[in-house]
């Protein structure tokens, strides 16, 4: 078998809420993603999700690096795309491109063995853990409580709320969205995620605070996601465990945290070099006993790596509608992901959708968080209510 080409398609659509943190409060309801196809000489197609900037990157990658190769070899194919970056680091749009066609490699390794991915990786059991995640700081308290009240009656019982711009405002809502788990018949479990707001002094200050009112089990990006120090001083302060990573490109950005005990659970998902770099992450996470959680996608393609790790504790759900364009197999059962069998690593295209869809540009603003990092971040507190102002001059 051999890679004979790539194809990339953009498309957009409105989800079904808007999603937004202590960055974006505005939040963003409209979405856009790239659908990326690597073609073998085989009939095989593997498909995956990709960043919109990262389409030239991805393109030139395959056509350069990877035609006329057995995609089948991913890990080879992977640290041969990481050695060809050597000099300008395997960071950010690179990372993002080698993430795409990793996960395009696995799914077509997956497919020539005709099972689904969490069985080509070793999987015994396809159920994974599931926490819900609303993104919502955009949402009103009724939909939040609606939000979490919902995936209770699926059996959750673990949610995250976003927090970091008003202390009673976050301790309201974080009432809400126990109250709405309960409706689970399980004790709620309780995550807060303050997205590097706050410095490490403000993150002690404020989840110390909620202490006193709920039993946190972890804080998400307390501080920096590089600051080590930081973030070690925010884990000894608190009670919950301090959970970060999800920003980060590649494994050895992970080393520091765990060798200054700087993160208590390790968090990662297919943005960091695919797959395989997920793969790589957790197993530095297991040699130091360490819990990985794996985040959200569209899709919950990643669960297929979360049911292979043995140290996997629970992946996030999110589910704001952007599985639009998508064919979807797997579903939540009592609290967990439940893989489907269709050959692949769970992503799909619906072709008309994908048609009904397709732009020629994104859409401004469509990013994760376009407005960028919060004014005031780590140094003073602006709320949510305030106006948002740019200064231009």
């Amino acid at each position: 078998m051999k890679i004979t080409g790539v194809r990339t398609q953009l498309y957009e659509f409105e989800m079904d809420r808007p999603i937004g943190d202590a960055n974006s409060p505005q939040g963003r309801q409209l979405n856009t993603t790239l659908a990326v196809f690597i073609d073998t000489d085989e009939g095989i197609t593997g498909m995956a999700l990709g960043a919109p900037g990262a389409r030239g990157q991805i393109h030139s990658m395959v056509e350069n690096l990877l035609i006329g190769l057995d995609p089948r070899g991913v890990k080879g194919l992977w640290q041969r795309l990481v050695d060809a970056v050597f000099k300008g680091n395997n960071r950010g749009m690179v990372t993002d491109a080698i993430s795409s066609i990793d996960v395009a490699l696995w799914d077509i390794k997956a497919k020539a063995n005709d099972e689904p991915l969490w069985k080509t990786l070793g999987a015994a059991s396809r159920r994974v853990k599931a926490y819900a995640s609303g993104i919502d700081l955009p949402l009103s308290d009724q939909e939040i409580g609606d939000f979490y009240a919902g995936m209770a009656a699926r059996g959750i019982s673990a949610g995250k709320l976003k927090v970091g711009l008003d202390f009673e405002h976050d301790l309201r809502r974080i009432q809400i969205m126990s109250d709405a788990l309960a409706r689970s018949g399980k004790k709620p479990v309780l995550l807060v995620d303050s997205n590097e707001y706050w410095s490490p002094k403000q993150a002690i200050r404020h989840i110390r605070a909620y202490e006193q009112h709920f039993d946190i089990t972890w804080a998400e990006e307390p501080a920096r996601r590089w600051d080590y120090r930081g973030l070690r001083k925010v884990s000894q302060g608190i009670k919950a465990a301090v959970a970060t990573g999800e920003n980060l490109d590649h494994v050895s950005e992970f080393t520091p945290l765990i060798l200054h005990e700087a993160v208590d659970i390790v968090e990662v998902g297919w943005g960091c070099s695919g797959i395989t770099g997920a793969l790589q992450v957790a197993g530095l996470a297991y040699a130091f006993e360490l819990p990985i959680s794996m985040m959200n996608c569209p899709a919950h393609f990643m669960a297929n790596v979360a049911a292979v790790l043995p140290n996997h504790m629970m992946m996030e759900v999110v589910e704001p509608g952007w599985d639009q364009a998508l064919q979807v197999d797997t579903y939540i059962e009592d609290g967990w992901i439940v893989l489907g069998d269709r050959p692949g690593n769970g992503i799909l295209f619906d072709e008309a959708k994908l048609a009904q869809f397709a732009i020629e540009k994104p859409s401004k603003p469509t990013g994760a968080s376009p407005w960028g990092r919060r004014r005031g971040a780590g140094l003073y507190e602006v709320g949510a209510s305030e106006l948002e102002e740019m200064d231009l001059e």
